[in-house]
């Protein structure tokens, strides 16, 4: 079975694939310190909890977070005797193609998100990721990652506007019932979720028109749903984006060995 990894700037994602579909998920905080030993403690007693008796042959990591990567291939080689496959390494082969200015590093969680975008909708995509950036990248027609935007992410401005203005409290952020906020609260809750409503679909018409054509928006990330659910801003919604991409990836190298 494959134990498919997505290191994230504040999560870490688990999944464990059987090949047809995945038996079981778990979440962790991101955390550079954290061991090989912690994580397969962690691991393996969540494991027995579900009752998993899953012989684990595969390992693919994709990783924002470079200081995690070291102890994550520890874990591999210890305890699952292989040697992982790494998103953005020389050796992990994509099924697409990068055509982005020279010597430019391309976030290994927007390549597997074009991956797994292109395997289950096509070309001709803007794939939207509500993470602790709010990312937009752009899928050619034939699958090829050609750019994308990058802009703060939702929790990140709340943050910020918590911590410059005094003020200010920390908000959870929910759709407002209106627009015009009645209280503090209220007041933030507006800003940042009408804000984020326009900056995504500015963004997404500037580049149709940039691009001069007809595209699907694909929303992923922990807060898609929230805005999933106003205005017809995306054409779909895919909460394991990443992971289906991982094991999309993941065959790719196996079957070109």
């Amino acid at each position: 079975m494959l134990l498919a990894i997505d290191c994230g700037n504040t999560n870490t994602v688990f999944s464990i694939w059987d090949g047809a579909r995945f038996i079981a998920t778990w979440r962790t905080s991101t955390e550079w310190q954290r061991t090989a030993d912690q994580y397969y403690v962690w691991l393996s007693t969540l494991m027995k909890l579900k009752k998993i008796e899953a012989d684990i042959t595969d390992v693919i990591v994709s990783s924002t977070v470079p200081r995690v990567v070291w102890n994550l291939r520890v874990l591999a080689d210890r305890y699952f005797n292989t040697r992982p496959l790494v998103v953005g390494k020389p050796e992990c082969l994509l099924p697409v193609e990068v055509r982005v200015d020279q010597g430019t590093a391309v976030g290994p969680d927007r390549l597997v998100n074009t991956v797994a975008g292109f395997d289950l909708f096509g070309g001709d995509l803007i794939m939207v990721d509500f993470g602790t950036a709010t990312t937009f990248d752009v899928v050619d027609t034939d699958g090829a990652y050609v750019g994308g935007v990058i802009a703060p992410g939702v929790n990140l401005s709340l943050e910020a506007l918590h911590q410059a203005a005094a003020a200010l409290p920390h908000i959870d952020i929910t759709k407002p019932q209106h627009v015009i906020g009645t209280n503090t609260v209220a007041c933030m809750q507006s800003g940042v979720f009408w804000g984020y409503v326009g900056l995504v679909r500015e963004i997404c018409a500037r580049i149709k028109a940039e691009r001069d054509r007809e595209m699907r928006v694909i929303s992923t990330g922990g807060l898609a749903p929230l805005f999933q659910q106003t205005e017809a801003l995306f054409d779909a919604y895919q909460d394991d984006l990443t992971m289906h991409g991982l094991t999309v990836i993941h065959k790719y190298n196996k079957d070109n060995a």
